[in-house]
């Protein structure tokens, strides 16, 4: 990844292969990184996804 723009607790926007990517959690063990695409197939399924964590997440 190059081009990386953020603050060092915030999501990092970066790219990869000429792509545009996002990297959520970049200072953790396991950082989340995706493209565009997938983020717009998140966003169509938000609802679902947040179902799906109310259901089976762990409860704090």
């Amino acid at each position: 990844m190059e081009d990386r723009e953020a603050t060092p607790s915030g999501p990092v926007i970066g790219e990869y292969k000429g792509n545009p990517v996002i990297t959520l959690n970049p200072g953790e063990r396991f950082p989340f990184t995706f493209g565009v695409s997938k983020a717009r197939l998140i966003l169509q399924h938000l609802e679902d996804i947040r179902a799906f964590v109310d259901k089976y997440g762990e409860k704090k």
